[in-house]
């Protein structure tokens, strides 16, 4: 079962208490539905749970149920088809659509007033025309309508609740969708599938940890490659000291830091501070490396810089 499939099986064991939003939920199914007129409304699911869910509902608000149910050859899918003319009226007159006028598909604003309306229309839009990726995959969400005021309208009352969808058009159809993770798991959870949603974080989270291991596991390498350079570059530093005499003339705190190096060739910077007799910050160790290093490549011999001042 695709993550879609399992989101719309979760959408459609939400409860619906209050008529107000069943009739919102169906709203939602039949402007996004394969024909909404006042001649007929016609849905077209490959899903049992959400077929059986709409003619439940069907009945409750419209006491009315579909014509008839067929199912076809290739993949299985409910046709639910709608001809009577009293449900029809009903249906019509209950939504705002005047038969006397041309009937043209427009969002009626005034039946969505209040938040839980909403909420159940997006679900209905969703269960009719929408789709999710899985988040293993990505942030994806979509629905998806033919008729253009329609696209504009649905994408307003979003925005009204609070989202930032984008729109597209692909081929024929216009494409509300939404393309961040907050956003999908807003729109999950508002729509009634928050179990849903939280697979969407879980994933999200355990993508980010995975990135995370990824970048120290990559990053780490390459910090043990420059630990092991530098370690290598300060010994020889010593050993060339030594060699040429100059060694017995540095500072104390020089050739401790050396003798401590030598002793410990494979220790980080970090170990060395804890391992040194004397207590000694990081960035001070740190310095007092450079510094043999520095004063091995020089010409005087002395233990002295050219401004004349003892390397310390």
């Amino acid at each position: 079962m695709t993550f879609s499939a399992m989101v719309k099986n979760e959408m459609c064991r939400a409860s619906v208490k209050l008529n107000c939003c069943a009739a919102a939920e169906l709203y939602g199914v039949f402007l996004f539905s394969n024909t909404f007129n006042e001649n007929e409304i016609r849905i077209i699911t490959e899903h049992e749970i959400f077929s059986t869910r709409i003619q439940a509902m069907l009945k409750r608000v419209f006491q009315a149920e579909f014509d008839n149910t067929t199912v076809g050859s290739s993949v299985v899918k409910d046709v639910l088809v709608l001809t009577d003319k009293d449900a029809l009226d009903r249906i019509m007159e209950y939504y705002g659509y005047d038969e006397s006028r041309h009937f043209a598909l427009h969002l009626n604003a005034a039946l969505l007033e209040e938040e839980h309306c909403r909420e159940a229309f997006i679900r209905g839009a969703f269960l009719a025309a929408g789709s999710v990726t899985s988040p293993d995959r990505g942030y994806h969400l979509e629905l998806v309508t033919r008729h253009y005021h329609l696209s504009r309208e649905v994408m307003a009352l979003l925005l009204d609740m609070g989202f930032s969808p984008k729109i597209t058009m692909r081929k024929s159809n216009y494409m509300i969708y939404f393309k961040d993770s907050e956003a999908v798991e807003d729109f999950l959870t508002k729509s009634g599938a928050p179990s849903s949603a939280i697979k969407v974080m879980e994933a999200k989270v355990e993508k980010e940890l995975r990135n995370h291991i990824n970048r120290r596991v990559n990053c780490e390498p390459a910090n043990l490659s420059k630990t092991v350079d530098a370690a290598q570059r300060q010994i020889e530093s010593i050993r060339k000291l030594k060699e040429s005499g100059r060694f017995e003339n540095l500072p104390d705190k020089l050739r401790q830091s050396a003798e401590l190096r030598l002793k410990y060739p494979d220790a980080t910077l970090g170990e060395l501070v804890t391992l040194s007799p004397l207590k000694v910050s990081r960035s001070g160790l740190n310095h007092r490396l450079n510094r043999l290093v520095e004063l091995a490549e020089t010409e005087h011999e002395d233990g002295f810089d050219k401004r004349g001042s003892l390397y310390d």
